[in-house]
């Protein structure tokens, strides 16, 4: 692994069309890469031309980095890749399924909250399809698709026109605070899986804590401990 002085001496070489200093960045990059295209496997495009995708946007990634951002090229490279491999995926028509699907999950999510807190018991999956007027089958499968891992970068499942969880941080200034905002998703997107997954329930989707900790079948209690952690973790990694 090269150092971080290392790599920016490399990316200026590779922005001045030096091809040795590129696919040095590039082997050095290539565990994020792979890292980010994930989360993308098995939503209808094959593997490898993810990571041709991705290494599209990582290029970009490489021409358009300016030092003087103050952020680390790792932090601005993430967006740009993810946003490259999206931009494909909407394109090949490969995510219109997926969002479909965490839209219903959604709504079935908040009735079945909302019949729970009503009668103190979860509603029989049959009475779920009929409210919906789908078959249980399709209840089922959505209702699994809101256990998948989820991201900062997903879409937000009410919102119509259809932003992304990132844009629920406010951000009302100019290049600096939108570079804060980029900061602050690249943490986010590091956590473990339950700890992102706590902190966009509770901060993005407006859950409660007694929520979920139903969710996730621990105590409010608990939620409340790991929500105060998980918050000093991303304030001592924006700090750095």
């Amino acid at each position: 692994m090269l150092s971080y002085d290392e790599l920016l001496e490399h990316l200026r070489k590779a922005k001045n069309g030096d091809e040795n200093s590129k696919n040095i960045v590039f082997t050095n990059n290539t565990p994020l890469i792979k890292s980010i295209i994930r989360r993308f496997v098995g939503k209808g495009v094959e593997y490898d031309d993810l990571y041709q995708i991705a290494c599209i946007g990582f290029l970009k990634a490489i021409n358009n980095f300016d030092e003087s951002f103050g952020v680390k090229f790792s932090t601005y490279t993430v967006p740009m890749v993810i946003g490259e491999v999206k931009r494909y995926m909407r394109d090949n028509g490969a995510i219109k399924v997926s969002r479909t699907l965490k839209i219903l999950a959604n709504k079935i999510n908040k009735y079945v909250d909302a019949y729970q807190t009503k009668n103190n018991v979860q509603p029989p999956v049959e009475l779920v399809a009929k409210e919906f007027g789908i078959t249980e089958d399709e209840v089922v499968v959505a209702m699994d698709s809101a256990r998948m891992p989820v991201s900062i970068f997903d879409k937000f499942e009410d919102d119509d026109e259809g932003s992304e969880l990132i844009n629920k941080i406010t951000s009302s200034g100019g290049e600096e605070e939108m570079l804060d905002k980029i900061h602050i998703s690249n943490i986010i997107e590091n956590l473990g899986e339950r700890e992102r997954k706590i902190i966009i329930m509770r901060f993005f989707r407006d859950r409660t804590q007694t929520e979920i900790a139903e969710e996730l079948g621990v105590s409010q209690v608990q939620v409340s401990r790991l929500e105060n952690k998980i918050i000093d973790k991303i304030r001592e990694e924006y700090q750095r």
